[in-house]
This record gives C-alpha cells, structure tokens and sequence, in this order.
C-alpha cells in the first residue's frame, strides 16, 4: 500500500493555485470558458497543490516582486506544466 499524503486545506489551495495561475495572466476560468480546462481538470490542480510540499516556497514566490507578470509559474509548482501550458 502506498504512503498517505496528508492534504492541505481546501480554501488555501484553491487561492494559491488560482494566484499562481494569476502571477502569469491566465484565468482559470477563462481558460474553463474556452474549453483549454475541464472542471475536473481544475479540481486536480487544486488537489495537486494540496499535495504539494512547497506551500511556503509558493507563497514567498508569490509575495516577491518576481510573481508580478511572470512568464512563467516556478518550477517547484507542481502545477507548473499546466499553468505555464495554459498561459501559450
């Protein structure tokens, strides 16, 4: 059986993920609108970031002078492949 990952709190994640999708311009829910994000799709980078171990790295990303239009979200993101896809 595998390891359990604890998740983090749902609201938190569903601000960071839509932040760092923000930091580089894209909106999830524009990008729901024109077809390029299911639903589900949107739940599994919120349950991703509930995984993830970089909160604080995120967070202080987030916070810096770097996240103001980026063109790209961090590499520790585990929903960086996505959200920098999403951005094209």
């Amino acid at each position: 059986m595998g390891r359990i990952i604890p998740l983090g709190a749902p609201e938190r994640h569903f601000w960071l993920t839509r932040s760092m999708a923000r930091s580089i311009d894209v909106s999830l829910s524009e990008a729901m609108a024109e077809g390029q994000l299911s639903p589900q799709g949107y739940a599994e980078l919120v349950t991703r970031c509930r995984q993830c171990p970089h909160v604080e790295a995120c967070q202080q990303w987030l916070g810096s002078a770097d996240a103001v239009n980026a063109d790209q979200v961090p590499d520790h993101c585990l929903n960086a492949t996505i959200l920098n896809r999403l951005r094209r």
